[in-house]
């Protein structure tokens, strides 16, 4: 399937909804008592489409590309640091790498347009769409047929996985700007409330940079369409593209994907800008410690699954609340009910 062809199914499904409360209620424990847990396991069984769904394999992806931008010097990395991860986690020494080989996760990374070059690698799929892109200071940062391509291919990613859920998380300096110019340009916020620290600038760098994206922001809202791929095309990062095709396959495929932080959640918002019908298949890992995430998670109406105070990207805090969602998961199908342990659930 094609991502101009997709077809996503509405998670609204009342009969389903209705079988999966029945057994949730049954279960050996005060009604709602396992509280989230029970939401998500809601949420999973909808996006599956059967009151039986279950997890027996789980991916991520990490998309990672180059930026621009950073010709700027807001970052306090060079790009340099991009590829010098992405081989990182390729020997199993990042930390997403380290939390998904202790949790059974299946891990990619995907070279979405890394200035650098990767030998050939079993857990490396090459999608690079450039050399990182264009300054967006200076006009947009990808062009159309370039954005499309790499939609397209994180929506072959996602539409081809075999996983029951998956998470998707990102590598890129320069991102947290392309991330905060997206929230700026799609929600109408001032780019100085949506600009943080990112990879670690100091107040001085912290400064320039919001001065950069407003300039930056400010510039290419007098030519935007309003559509959301005009948004992505014009401030947006190769990666970013990349998890938004990669979510809504996913969600073509009746797969739900839990959702990193700051920058991910970015491509979460253009994907459901683009494909509304794609909200229901979305499960947001974590509350990032980078500014304005929260803020744009209560504009999206999402509810993270856990608050750690993390900023570190790659998938992180995505992989963990899979842990969350699976427990959720093994209570509902191994739990007892009250018909099977003989146990009365009338209140005295």
């Amino acid at each position: 399937m094609k991502y101009s062809d997709m077809v996503i199914r509405s998670v609204e499904n009342p009969s389903l909804l209705k079988d999966v409360r029945e057994r949730l209620d049954n279960l050996t424990k005060p009604l709602g008592s396992l509280g989230r847990l029970e939401e998500l396991t809601e949420t999973f069984c909808l996006a599956r489409g059967t009151p039986d769904a279950r997890i027996k394999r789980k991916e991520l992806f990490v998309f990672a590309g180059d930026h621009g931008i950073t010709e700027e010097r807001v970052a306090p990395y060079p790009r340099e640091v991009t590829v010098q991860m992405v081989n990182n986690m390729l020997s199993g020494g990042a930390a997403v790498t380290v939390m998904c080989k202790n949790a059974g996760i299946d891990y990619r990374i995907v070279d979405m347009g890394v200035e650098g070059f990767f030998d050939p690698h079993p857990l490396l799929i090459s999608h690079s769409s450039g050399k990182g892109t264009a300054n967006f200071r200076r006009g947009a940062a990808m062009t159309a047929e370039e954005c499309g391509r790499a939609l397209e291919a994180g929506f072959e990613l996602g539409y081809g996985t075999a996983a029951d859920i998956c998470a998707v998380g990102e590598m890129g300096i320069g991102n947290t700007s392309s991330a905060s110019a997206l929230y700026s340009l799609l929600l109408d916020i001032d780019p100085r409330t949506t600009v943080g620290r990112g990879t670690g600038a100091s107040d001085e760098l912290l400064e320039e940079k919001r001065r950069i994206i407003a300039e930056s922001v400010m510039f290419h809202r007098s030519q935007w369409d309003k559509t959301p791929f005009d948004a992505l095309k014009r401030v947006g990062g190769f990666e970013i593209a990349g998890m938004a095709g990669f979510i809504t396959g996913c969600a073509a495929k009746g797969v739900p994907v839990v959702v990193d932080g700051f920058i991910s959640t970015a491509s979460a918002l253009c994907a459901r800008r683009m494909r509304p019908e794609v909200a229901g298949y979305l499960i947001f890992g974590h509350a990032s410690d980078e500014k304005y995430h929260k803020s744009a998670l209560s504009e999206m109406n999402a509810r993270p699954v856990l608050d750690l105070s993390m900023r570190l990207g790659e998938g992180t805090g995505a992989v963990l609340a899979i842990n969350i969602i699976e427990q959720a998961l093994n209570c509902y199908h191994q739990m007892a009910t009250f018909t099977s342990a003989g146990v009365s659930n009338r209140a005295v």
